[in-house]
């Protein structure tokens, strides 16, 4: 019985995918941000097609609040008595805390973003 195998493959392949959309994102920010710089005047008209960056991030959001919650619920489990299952308590553990993580550099990047903004000459 391998405890490792099963459904724990495929999440942790979610959030290294999660982590692969946010740190896309993070690169489009930035190449965003050195092109704003390099040009005088921005477009007007721009409505965002697809959704919108502002939806992409709820979704990131979402992802990461849905992933804390189900390392809190494993644990409770586990501390319950109802499951022996180790791995799994682990594997929702480092899950929780990478998508953390990338939330926090995600975070970083666009504090940084607009603190570049604000200090730019009208």
């Amino acid at each position: 019985m391998n405890p490792v195998g099963g459904g724990g493959g495929a999440s942790v392949q979610q959030v290294i995918a999660m982590r692969d959309a946010m740190l896309e994102k993070s690169r489009l920010l930035k190449e965003l941000q050195q092109g704003q710089q390099a040009q005088s005047t921005v477009p007007t008209n721009g409505t965002p097609q697809g959704g919108g960056f502002g939806d992409t991030l709820k979704e990131a959001l979402s992802s990461v609040n849905d992933a804390q919650q189900r390392s809190a619920a494993v644990s409770e489990a586990y501390a319950r008595g109802e499951t022996q299952d180790v791995a799994k308590l682990m594997l929702a553990r480092q899950e929780a805390g990478v998508a953390f993580e990338a939330t926090l550099q995600v975070r970083n990047k666009l504090l940084s973003a607009y603190q570049d903004i604000m200090r730019m000459g009208i």
